[in-house]
């Protein structure tokens, strides 16, 4: 019973997800939302009363104005969502920046940098 009631919610969050993307894309006329962006994971609580949007976000200096215009566009967008989606209630939509990805490139870099630093040491080493 519980792992079905898990495969209803990712199968809900993963139409959230794309259909959220959709709306925000076609549907939402906010200058602020024309950006390089996609939404890497939705999380929908087990009552399916809300529902937290990861948002990636390309451009650092388009992050803030972006979510802003996500979080005021919220109602807009749920309201949308609960045209196309077939639920007894809509979530209401909560909008968290995702910065996992530059994360990863960061440490990435790091672990890159110290690969360098290890071989710049072992060629010392055998001089």
């Amino acid at each position: 019973m519980a792992t079905q009631q898990f495969e209803r919610t990712d199968r809900i969050a993963s139409e959230i997800m794309r259909e959220v993307e959709r709306i925000i894309r076609e549907d939402v006329s906010d200058p602020r939302t024309d950006c390089m962006f996609s939404i890497t994971h939705v999380d929908v609580t087990r009552d399916l009363r809300y529902a937290k949007v990861y948002i990636s976000v390309y451009e650092q200096d388009r992050r803030a104005p972006m979510m802003k215009a996500l979080k005021s566009a919220a109602g807009f967008i749920r309201h949308n969502l609960g045209r196309r989606v077939q639920l007894r209630y809509t979530p209401e939509l909560l909008f968290e920046l995702d910065t996992t990805i530059e994360y990863g490139v960061h440490i990435a870099s790091l672990i890159n940098q110290v690969r360098k630093n290890e071989g710049s040491q072992s060629e010392d080493g055998e001089l």
